[in-house]
């Protein structure tokens, strides 16, 4: 047993202890590398997002706390190896702030969130010695999730122009992508609906971002949407029909699927 003082209320640095104890006695605590516990970090954040979305206070401290635990894991990792200790991690964040708020820490003006937006992006760029806006969309992380990614390289692009000029020409860009896709699901060809799939998905991601909707958050509301939509249907098969789900007919399925929305 490891000498810990167990209290009601803990602390940044009780947390950094403990990670620090779990590292040393703990089996699996210990077996653990930057990247066997790297999509960890993915799945905890995407927690912090479902708990913003159900507007829960409780569940939201509990998955800031689990984020805060990855950072402090991999921290913890990177100390053992000689590479930095958490005062590197808080001062890099910190200088940065104050670096990118010339407007609060400096004699920059800035008004608006737009002119912080443009001076943030400005600065970054200098600090990433970025030249170009192709060296900005090169730099854009690629394990971000694709639509997330998509989202990000048309914002760049559109900085300098290179964007379409109204919704409709946006939307008749789309239509062309989707008769595109028709085409290729009449040849069969795996690889042409991959690629002319992945066309309509960057259209339709690019008229999203004309009017600023985060598509990732967007697919996530409708799979919310389908999810809830799909539970009426299996709830109404068993009160209407006393039939599980996979016994009804497609009509019967879709009868119920309109009837889903009307609940909603």
């Amino acid at each position: 047993m490891v000498d810990f003082e167990q209290k009601n209320t803990y602390n940044f640095a009780d947390l950094l202890k403990i990670m620090e104890i779990l590292r040393k006695h703990c089996p699996w605590d210990r077996e653990q590398t930057h990247d066997s516990i790297k999509s960890n970090f993915i799945e905890e954040t995407y927690e912090v997002i479902d708990a913003i979305e159900e507007r829960s206070c409780e569940h939201l401290k509990e998955e800031l706390g689990d984020v805060l635990l990855q950072v402090v894991f991999h921290t913890e990792m990177a100390k053992e190896e000689g590479k930095f200790v958490m005062d590197d991690v808080t001062t890099g964040i910190c200088e940065k702030l104050i670096r990118r708020h010339p407007h609060i820490f400096s004699d920059v003006k800035a008004d608006s969130s737009d002119e912080v937006l443009d001076n943030w992006a400005k600065i970054k760029k200098q600090e990433k010695a970025q030249k170009s806006q192709s060296d900005v969309m090169v730099g854009i992380a690629k394990s971000l999730p694709s639509p997330m990614y998509a989202y990000k390289i048309q914002k760049e692009a559109a900085k300098v122009g290179f964007d379409f000029e109204t919704d409709e020409d946006a939307l008749s860009k789309l239509r062309e992508e989707v008769d595109e896709l028709s085409e290729a699901l009449k040849s069969g060809d795996a690889d042409a609906i991959a690629d002319e799939g992945g066309d309509v998905m960057f259209a339709c991601i690019n008229l999203l971002r004309r009017h600023k909707v985060d598509p990732e958050l967007s697919l996530m509301g409708s799979n919310k949407k389908f999810i809830s939509r799909y539970l009426y249907i299996e709830k109404q098969a068993k009160i209407r029909y006393n039939m599980n789900i996979d016994k009804l007919s497609l009509d019967q399925m879709d009868e119920l699927w309109n009837e889903s929305k009307n609940e909603a």
